[in-house]
């Protein structure tokens, strides 16, 4: 007996079943689904899926799942077209926060935004008073556009008072022990 030419109807179904439903149903739930005996579908499915006793339906699966993957592949260019699309039907349903948070992660994947992250350790109750007036002063010097309004004079002693006030209390609880 040679190799069959051709998949049956079960096989068949058993292959898309297992593609389509992937990580949502075993081989078992598949083979079942595709017709074959409750007794025996645990062993048809692991069966069905070795390529040495069912080439033509390994094959089948294989081939099924490089078009899942070129199907649902992520681009560049249907990244941004999809993003556009549910920022476009987001904002005709006027759920605006979508549409704009999809509009963002446009400009994310479109190089637009940079993420910028600076971890820093230390406190600022380490400091001594001039490092902690050269601090604020490349603080202040960093962010002064968007500190517009604000008193620098009146920032530094906000950050100076906080920080004797936090130095006081450290003090306070130590002498506490």
């Amino acid at each position: 007996m040679g190799l069959p030419k051709r998949l049956t109807e079960k096989q068949r179904k058993f292959a898309e079943l297992i593609v389509y439903n992937e990580g949502r149903k075993t081989g078992r739930d598949c083979a079942l689904e595709a017709g074959y005996a409750e007794g025996s579908a645990m062993v048809e499915a692991s069966r069905l899926q070795n390529p040495k006793r069912f080439p033509l339906v390994a094959m089948y699966i294989g081939e099924l799942r490089q078009e899942v993957q070129k199907k649902y592949a992520v681009d560049y260019q249907r990244h941004i077209a999809e993003l556009a699309k549910l920022r476009d039907d987001a904002a005709k349903k006027g759920a605006w926060s979508a549409a704009i948070n999809a509009e963002h992660m446009r400009g994310k994947a479109g190089g637009l935004y940079i993420e910028q992250k600076i971890i820093r350790t230390g406190k600022l109750e380490d400091l001594s008073e001039e490092q902690l007036d050269a601090e604020l002063k490349k603080v202040i010097d960093d962010y002064s556009p968007i500190l517009e309004g604000v008193e620098v004079k009146e920032l530094r002693e906000k950050v100076k008072q906080k920080t004797k006030d936090t130095r006081l209390k450290l003090l306070q609880q130590k002498d506490k022990i």
